[in-house]
């Protein structure tokens, strides 16, 4: 699905005042970091290094992991992509809803494709596959799964591979990066595009066991890290209790902002444990609410039709600055005034 992602404000021309359909920090990257990107510009002459070894050494002494279970890839896409190459032809479910590439990346590969819903997952079944997808955070639900180690014991015979790119927007869960000492079959994928805000640099990892490492990196592209990612990389870990988005502030601001949304009775607004949140439309659609939000207010929304398992009166909401969210309750009321 090369668009059917939210961010996509690009197609509207200079017409957006607000994006809501982004789970980036809105906040924009940490202080410092463009001057040191920029300082390395010149090294753009020379190939980068191969796996990024230096920035992978960084980020396996912040995680106090062995350097042989960890892999730095051009984004958690890549780390997926690699995933369902290394696991081609095999079987593998997905639990839904979710983002789309798994599902694609497995579809590109040979991948015998099951859904299990998030409901149902969290019953905890015993699978016949040999690949599990799990978002947690989840997205686009803004979910977390709490159970992962009982279902990792229950099925020893899977990988699981979990996403936590949205890990650092949750207030007090727990990383599954601590069961990684525990469970072989457990893959787990990091993002630092969101929390730093670098989506354009493309940026991640992921944690597992050693073999996996191993076996991913023998059909790896080289130098799929480039240079000025990789700088930005250096700059997160240096300067990693620095540069920390405001959370509390994030998740009070998303509180109030939920609360007046609520409020609006051509809406209903679900739970979540992230920044972000799943919204239904109670009239017409979402795409017909993207139009107008975009073409009366400037604002863009996710509609989230094209997610397994949601309608096509779901649309995602992602917090922004208090005056932004002020603009899209005073839009949503101007759609129920309108059509409700």
């Amino acid at each position: 699905m090369l668009h059917g992602h939210g961010d996509d404000g690009y197609r509207y021309g200079g017409n957006i005042v607000a994006d809501f359909s982004t789970n980036v920090w809105y906040g924009g990257e940490p202080d410092g970091l463009k001057e040191c990107v920029f300082g390395k510009w010149d090294e753009i002459n020379r190939y980068p290094e191969v796996l990024a070894e230096s920035l992978r050494e960084k980020i396996a002494s912040h995680h106090r992991l062995p350097v042989g279970q960890v892999l730095v890839c051009s984004g958690t896409t890549e780390s997926i992509y690699l995933i369902a190459h290394l696991f081609s032809g095999k079987r593998t479910t997905v639990v839904t809803p979710s983002f789309s590439e798994y599902e694609d990346a497995a579809l590109a590969f040979g991948h015998e494709i099951s859904s299990l819903s998030w409901q149902n997952a969290l019953e905890l079944p015993r699978l016949k596959t040999d690949l599990v997808f799990v978002c947690s955070p989840n997205n686009p639900t803004g979910l977390i799964f709490n159970d992962l180690q009982y279902w990792l014991k229950l099925n020893p015979q899977c990988l699981f591979v979990v996403d936590e790119a949205f890990i650092d927007f949750t207030e007090g869960a727990e990383s599954a990066t601590s069961l990684l000492a525990r469970f072989s079959n457990l893959l787990i994928m990091r993002s630092l595009t969101k929390t730093y805000a670098i989506p354009g640099l493309r940026l991640g990892y992921l944690l597992t066991r050693e073999e996996v490492v191993e076996s991913l990196t023998n059909i790896k592209q080289p130098w799929t890290v480039n240079t000025l990612a990789m700088a930005a990389g250096h700059f997160i870990y240096d300067q990693f209790r620095s540069i920390q988005p405001p959370v509390s502030q994030l998740f009070y601001d998303k509180r109030t902002f939920v609360q007046e949304l609520r409020k609006l009775e051509c809406l209903e607004v679900l739970d979540s444990e992230t920044h972000f949140f799943l919204a239904r439309t109670l009239v017409r659609n979402a795409a017909q609410l993207k139009e107008f939000l975009i073409e009366k207010h400037g604002l863009l929304i996710r509609d989230a039709g094209n997610f397994r398992g949601l309608t096509r009166q779901h649309f995602r909401l992602a917090t922004q600055r208090p005056d932004d969210n002020l603009k899209m309750i005073n839009a949503l009321g101007e759609w129920q005034a309108l059509y409700y």
